[in-house]
């Protein structure tokens, strides 16, 4: 999501160093326990970089990327219109349960968790459209100062008091009814924080 009157520091980076960073996206869902046939939500997808390895590593089961700016979610149906499994949903990612009735085995957020005002009340609304025992992965910077995380020779990624460990991750996702499962290094920068719901 880029709208920052919501969830502030989440704004798509460029393309380029977007590459730079991810540029093997399935390998960061294999790892955090993406499989094939699965029912999996791409929660805040911006402009679909891991979409589009999302709806081949699961097909035949279905991806839903929702996404509240309309542009890059367009760029993301683009992306993936050779998929016949995606589902583009354009809406907030707090009213997840209204947007999708049918529940899912995984919900994948990446780099946006940081900037979202209540974590907790997010969780609570995957929570609500895992099934039993689904999980829910939290792809995170590490809390590292801001200037020690360049992609392409500049400073990169949300500023360093917006940065979380795993712990305080886990602080706002278990209340929601979640436990943590694993920590996963997803990248230079990145961990992968992976909860189950209980």
């Amino acid at each position: 999501m880029n709208n920052d009157a919501l969830f502030p520091a989440t704004i798509m980076p460029d393309a380029d160093w977007w590459q730079a960073l991810w540029p093997d996206p399935e390998a960061v869902l294999r790892k955090v326990g993406i499989t094939p046939d699965m029912q999996v939500v791409d929660l805040c997808c911006g402009d679909g970089h891991f979409t589009k390895p999302m709806c081949q590593l699961v097909h035949p089961g279905k991806t839903w990327a929702l996404d509240l700016d309309a542009d890059l979610l367009g760029q993301a149906e683009r992306g993936c219109e050779d998929n016949p499994n995606f589902h583009a949903i354009l809406g907030d990612a707090r009213e997840l349960p209204k947007q999708i009735t049918e529940p899912v085995d995984f919900v994948f957020i990446a780099n946006t968790f940081h900037g979202v005002p209540d974590k907790t009340e997010l969780s609570q609304a995957v929570h609500e459209v895992l099934k039993p025992g689904g999980r829910f992965a939290v792809i995170n910077w590490h809390k590292r100062p801001r200037e020690e995380t360049p992609v392409l020779d500049l400073p990169r990624g949300p500023d360093t008091e917006l940065r979380m460990t795993p712990e305080d991750v886990q602080r706002y996702v278990e209340p929601a009814g979640f436990k943590l499962d694993e920590v996963v290094e997803v990248g230079s920068y990145h961990y992968g924080a992976v909860f189950q719901k209980i």
